[in-house]
């Protein structure tokens, strides 16, 4: 009972988070034709496709994903361009109403299910997925919780992703960080890899407007600078 008044808690948290966003003026930040966010969203997949390539291989069409905290469906929907089956994927939320946009976005053979991993069968899936989610879970138990639902239904010799953030940010108290320490604590996988991406907003944010390059050679040269990570683990067989 206490799990689920845990659970319920935090859904309701993130409920009122995201509530507060809709429509309000920190979202027209993050809006898809702004030049640092076009920016940032071809490095992200640039990075995300070459480490897929790199571990589950280069035929998506063969393997089963779930995306957790799959939000409006946005990295679904890549997977599909990129090969993947629709019928081979499921999306989790815990908030309807992001469901509610991503169906009528998606194929519609792509799976949805609104809830906690909990209810969702062991090792059914050789990708599962989490971008900036679990970040957004602050409470310690509640996060190592959830990392274990990853890898229960993740199959053995399947891979975990993880795109989020590797600094807090002083002016959202909505997120914390993650660690490498605590990537490797979650899921002690026997093959892992770790890439940093993405200039901090407040320095990419005015680069943007430059040339590409200049953007990416910051990016290159000044890793400190750079603000997520993406972070792969494999399930031992």
């Amino acid at each position: 009972m206490d799990a689920q008044l845990d659970h319920q808690r935090e859904q309701d948290r993130l409920a009122g988070v995201y509530r507060g966003w809709h429509g309000g003026a920190a979202l027209a930040r993050y809006a898809w034709h702004r030049p640092d966010v076009v920016m940032q969203h071809t490095m992200r997949m640039r990075a995300v496709a070459r480490m897929l390539a790199a571990t589950v291989g280069t035929d998506l069409g063969k393997i089963r994903v779930i995306d957790v905290g799959c939000g409006t469906g946005g990295f679904l929907r890549q997977l599909i361009d990129w090969g993947a089956t629709p019928a081979h994927l499921l999306g989790t939320e815990l908030q309807q109403d992001r469901l509610d946009l991503a169906r009528p976005r998606t194929a519609p053979e792509v799976r949805w299910h609104c809830g906690p991993l909990t209810a969702l069968p062991a090792a059914s899936a050789d990708l599962v997925s989490a971008n900036t989610v679990i970040s957004s879970v602050l409470d310690p138990e509640l996060r190592q919780r959830l990392a274990a639902d990853m890898w229960r239904v993740l199959k053995p010799g399947g891979w975990c992703l993880v795109f989020d953030f590797r600094y807090n940010n002083p002016r959202n108290p909505h997120v914390r960080k993650l660690t490498r320490a605590e990537l490797d604590t979650y899921w002690p996988g026997h093959r892992q890899q770790y890439e940093t991406l993405l200039l901090a907003p407040p320095v990419g944010r005015p680069l943007a407007a430059m040339p590409a390059l200049v953007t990416e050679a910051v990016a290159a040269l000044v890793p400190p600078l750079r603000s997520h990570f993406i972070y792969m683990a494999q399930k031992e067989r």
